[in-house]
């Protein structure tokens, strides 16, 4: 048995109804035209602390027995999932550490600690993130509950692309986008279990393209500290869990470059009215510009709108 099945989406679904906001659906005739699809974009910036990490991170804490809520988390995060386990955390009664880069953007790292969570920083030049959380657990007695690689963590986030599917029905396509391929591998066996025709597209910035040239190759590539603007796919490589299971489910690849997802976030907010971090942009900006020849029915998981004032400033203000 995969170590994570449709079964075990449904299952999340269940957890998480009443707890995560069931997202929006949104459509636009002009972003139909300008992609030559009908487009369903799948709000998870609006969803609880502004990204989909919500889902696997309250599914992942949920299924927790006593004594490990008793001793406490601790996760390793730039951001999002950091958010998420600090809010999940709150929810639940549990303590929550998270290991969060010095460089990481003062609005995240802001809302982490204002949902609670203990903020344990480090210098990314000096220090392994994973290893420090690992040691720290290790001292006390924390369950580590990482970014993606965890079969909860997987199962939550792909009950996203199962509310999509069952509120528009089935889709030709489906664009996610890939950091550590905790939410492309989740969607991809959400969408082999609801729409089994769809096509699951994982969706990555050119310069930061390790899932990419993974998929291609059937070999893991790793890329340490990519320079791109979409911070959340900043992870080195596709983990021991999602590498296999986006090989298996996953039907290709896109990438895109910097000024193309930036293109998107201004698209999103100029024509859409929505706030979209530039992450939460790869699958838009894949379809807006073509990366592949998408035609009928396109889903596309917008995945997060934790985005600073100065960054947004700097992208709108492009020309």
């Amino acid at each position: 048995m995969p170590p994570v099945t449709f079964a075990d989406v449904q299952s999340a679904a269940e957890r998480l109804a009443g707890q995560a906001h069931r997202t929006p659906v949104v459509t636009s005739r002009t972003l139909d035209e300008r992609v030559g699809a009908q487009v369903f974009l799948k709000c998870e910036n609006l969803q609880r602390m502004g990204a989909f990490k919500f889902r696997g991170a309250y599914n992942a804490l949920s299924r927790l027995s006593d004594s490990e809520r008793a001793r406490g988390v601790i996760t390793y995060s730039s951001g999002n999932h950091a958010q998420a386990i600090a809010l999940s955390g709150r929810m639940l009664g549990v303590k929550t550490l998270v290991v969060m880069p010095e460089n990481a953007p003062a609005s995240k790292r802001a809302a982490t600690a204002g949902y609670g969570a203990e903020v344990i920083t480090y210098n990314p030049a000096e220090s392994d993130r994973k290893a420090l959380a690992e040691s720290l657990a290790a001292e006390h007695g924390y369950t580590i509950i990482p970014p993606y690689d965890h079969p909860h963590v997987i199962a939550g986030q792909g009950t996203a692309a199962l509310e999509l599917i069952q509120e528009v029905g089935a889709l030709d396509y489906l664009l996610v986008c890939c950091g550590g391929g905790g939410l492309l591998s989740g969607c991809a066996i959400a969408a082999s279990g609801a729409a089994p025709t769809c096509k699951v597209i994982g969706v990555e910035p050119e310069v930061a393209n390790d899932a990419y040239l993974s998929f291609k190759t059937k070999t893991l590539h790793t890329i340490h500290n990519p320079p791109t603007i979409a911070d959340g796919t900043r992870t080195p490589s596709l983990g021991e869990l999602t590498f296999p299971l986006v090989l298996e489910y996953v039907a290709d690849f896109a990438t895109v470059s910097e000024d193309q997802i930036k293109a998107a976030v201004r698209f999103a907010f100029e024509r859409l009215k929505l706030v979209i971090e530039p992450s939460g942009a790869l699958g838009l900006s894949a379809a807006l510009s073509h990366a592949l020849p998408f035609t009928g029915r396109v889903g596309v998981i917008v995945s997060g709108g934790n985005i600073d004032a100065a960054t947004m400033a700097q992208i709108l203000t492009e020309t």
